[in-house]
């Protein structure tokens, strides 16, 4: 696709589809001079003229989209897309924005050019690092706090991204970051993340794991900082005995931009880039986003590493570049005839749609104010988010030529006769300069007031991107701003009745705000078609079916240290504070019963399965989805075998109080029943002991299954009642079960 230069018999063996991508990039580096390949030990290598190879950019983003690169379909921001809890659309999203990247990569290279930043196949996404607390400004990029929905959800993004070819692949996705780093922003570039080896294994790792063994991302990044000591991106524990030794990685690693730099500048492990270009590609960091490997002759000539060591980072890479088909003719390559029609095409759009109305969290309807009813006939719009292009996008993006606001889309779905009104109320931050504000009497004097609220990137995100944050992008209180908080008050107080919605990447503490508002609909950073798909579920054109990936504290009272990585108390697993909403929460216009839920037998022998079934019905009046999930609890002397006493006193967390280890998205129309099947594995019911290692002990253990995760808030809140069964493990092996 590169107009190679290709002899029509006895081609270069590089040039040779007939043999395996490791042959082929072995051969390409055999002709290539040291300078050469030390050239191309960075994300952006240039072209080589003699070999006929242009320039490739290895630095592309896709996190919601093909991003940083003009047009394409924007759709919701990952957390977002975490609330649908529908891997199978997650990974239909993600093989659509496969297909617009391969579109605009071939209209690139279609006259044998070259690359640069954000326009290549190497895409540097998905984020699945744990959002372990709601102040990191970059939680909106995760998957959620949970390992097991997070595992999940970045599996099905990569399968889709990568595609199912036997021999190409449609991109090459990377796991990033690689590993136990979630903030503070302000000290990333030095920070070290102590933790133990329960929680690294059981909470920090697990989807990393799941990515690389079972959905084969094909590359992994590096963190900016240190986990015990050990930078990330050089870390002989994570790379080479975790990553490539038990996982069997066989794909590349690349460092965050920056990141190797860090460590003579920030966290001073070395005393110069020399020393830390030897470091990590010892370490087994392949790619260098960023300088730092410019250095390696210097390093080849000091005797500190050899041509052979660049040669295997080298391989890594180049099997990436090869498995892309790069050097193969177009006609070879199944994703090459992908047009340019395809980027935001109409069925790409169905698809943010969709994305955007599943996404949909409703998290109080008091007297059912929601659908939108036929007695309201004026509905005034406020808030600084209605009519803002910046909330739809969040962190990450592309551009779309259509774009919906919030309040595009209410002024497009209020039915003929109901009178639409917009103002906006206070703005995001900042108070009034103007001591008048019309909107207080006429928000009293309509039938409704939709309060569009929240955050916006211009409050979270990473590291200088959200202008608006002290923090660096983090945020050090997690309430609502204060000057939205108080214009809500001043409005119920004058008698409105307010339906607040909310848009943010991460946990809003609403206070008081929860019992002064009739009903709170969390609509993250919904992409190019929020505003349609939010009108659509207040207007009741469809249910709302999203459910909370993550916890919303009461407060940041409730938090631990923020530098702290240790579990305890944090996330619905290990936290016993009675959150706002907790963890797997959300309401629906209609109501579903669980019943009839059945084990396979109450006594297995260690290394078993367990087959489990229930009934679901939906006994209400609309059509709806909802999202079955399963917890497990136990066995009770668990927590006390794994964790000793002197780690309990130290306030270490131990066992998990529940853990979600299923779940199904399940659309269901009035009066319609469904008999649902789950297999719980032995993989499911282990825990992770002192050592870092998964047991299953013997015991009795607690299954949960309903609507929510399991805790007394759910059920106060209205979520489907949680039906739970008790099973014994013995202490002898089980005969025949897959393990």
């Amino acid at each position: 696709m590169y107009n190679l230069p290709m002899p029509k018999t006895n081609p270069l063996p590089y040039l040779d589809t007939s043999l395996s991508p490791e042959e082929r990039s072995r051969d390409l580096l055999s002709r290539m001079s040291l300078e050469e390949k030390i050239s191309w030990m960075v994300y952006a290598q240039p072209a080589i003229p003699r070999l006929g190879i242009p320039a490739f950019n290895f630095w592309n983003e896709a996190l919601h989209g093909a991003a940083r690169n003009g047009r394409a379909t924007v759709f919701p921001q990952a957390i977002g897309m975490a609330a649908t809890w529908d891997p199978d659309l997650i990974q239909r999203i993600a093989s659509a924005i496969g297909d617009e990247a391969r579109a605009k990569y071939h209209a690139q290279t279609r006259d044998g050019g070259g690359t640069g930043i954000y326009q290549g196949l190497t895409f540097w996404s998905p984020n699945v690092n744990i959002f372990r607390d709601p102040r990191w400004g970059r939680g909106q990029e995760t998957w959620g706090e949970d390992p097991y929905l997070t595992g999940e959800m970045g599996a099905a993004y990569v399968r889709g991204l990568q595609g199912e070819h036997p021999k190409y692949l449609k991109a090459a996705a990377c796991a990033k970051h690689y590993a136990v780093h979630s903030g503070p922003e302000k000290i990333r570039h030095k920070f070290d993340a102590r933790v133990s080896a329960r929680d690294l294994h059981g909470t920090y790792l697990p989807a990393f794991k799941k990515l690389v063994v079972e959905a084969h991302v094909e590359a992994v990044m590096g963190a900016y900082n240190r986990v015990n000591g050990e930078p990330c991106c050089a870390s002989p524990l994570l790379l080479e005995e975790i990553l490539r030794g038990e996982w069997g990685f066989q794909g590349h690693v690349v460092s965050d931009c920056g990141a190797l730099s860090d460590f003579h500048t920030g966290h001073q492990v070395t005393r110069d880039a020399v020393e830390s270009a030897v470091m990590a590609l010892r370490a087994g960091c392949d790619l260098s986003c960023g300088g730092v490997y410019d250095q390696l002759g210097e390093a080849v000539e000091r005797g500190l590493v050899s041509e052979a060591d660049i040669d295997r980072s080298l391989v890594r890479t180049l099997v990436t570049r090869f498995k892309l088909g790069m050097f193969d003719p177009a006609d070879q390559v199944p994703y090459s005839s992908i047009p340019m029609e395809v980027v935001g095409c109409p069925a790409h759009q169905d698809l943010a749609y969709q994305a955007a109305l599943e996404s949909v969290v409703l998290l109080k309807n008091k007297d059912r104010i929601l659908p939108v009813g036929g007695s309201v006939r004026k509905i005034l719009v406020v808030g600084p988010t209605a009519a803002n292009l910046d909330v739809l996008l969040g962190s990450y993006y592309g551009l779309s030529d259509r774009m919906s606001t919030l309040l595009e889309g209410i002024a497009g779905a209020a039915p003929r006769g109901v009178v639409v009104n917009y103002r906006p109320g206070c703005l995001l931050t900042q108070a009034s300069s103007n001591p008048l504000d019309w909107s207080y009497g006429e928000a009293a004097s309509s039938d409704l007031t939709i309060a569009c609220m929240g955050l916006s990137p211009l409050l979270e995100g990473e590291e200088g991107e959200a202008l608006l944050s002290s923090e660096w992008g983090d945020r050090a209180d997690i309430s609502l701003p204060d000057v939205q908080a108080e214009f809500i008050r001043r409005i119920a107080m004058a008698g409105a009745k307010v339906v607040l919605v909310l848009t943010g990447g991460s946990p809003i503490a609403l206070g008081d705000l929860a019992d002064l508002v009739l009903a709170v609909v969390q609509v993250w950073y919904p992409g190019q078609e929020g505003g349609r798909a939010v009108a659509d579920i207040l207007f009741g054109k469809a249910s709302p079916s999203g459910r909370l990936p993550v916890t919303i504290p009461q407060s940041v009272d409730q938090l631990p240290p923020f530098e702290d990585y240790d579990m305890a108390g944090r996330t619905y697993r290990f936290s016993t504070a009675e959150p706002l909403y907790p963890f797997g929460f959300g309401l629906s216009y209609t109501h579903f019963a669980y019943s009839d839920l059945r084990l396979e037998r109450e006594s297995l022998h260690l290394g078993e399965n367990l087959s489990i079934r229930l009934v679901l019905a939906n006994t209400g009046e609309a059509a709806s989805g909802e999202v079955v999930q399963i917890y497990l609890a136990g066995p009770e002397e668990h927590g006390r075998t794994l964790a000793g006493p002197e780690e309990k006193e130290q306030g270490a967390a131990g066992s998990p109080v529940h853990s979600l280890v299923g779940f199904q998205r399940v659309h269901l129309d009035p009066g319609e029943r469904r008999t649902l099947r789950f297999t719980l594995t032995p993989q499911m019911m282990a825990r992770v002991d002192d050592r870092g290692e998964p047991v299953v002990a013997a015991g009795r253990y607690r299954l949960s299954v309903g609507g929510c995760s399991p805790g007394p808030r759910g059920q106060v809140l209205g979520a489907a009642a949680l039906l739970s069964a008790e099973f014994e493990i013995s202490d002898s092996e089980g005969g025949g079960a897959d393990t």
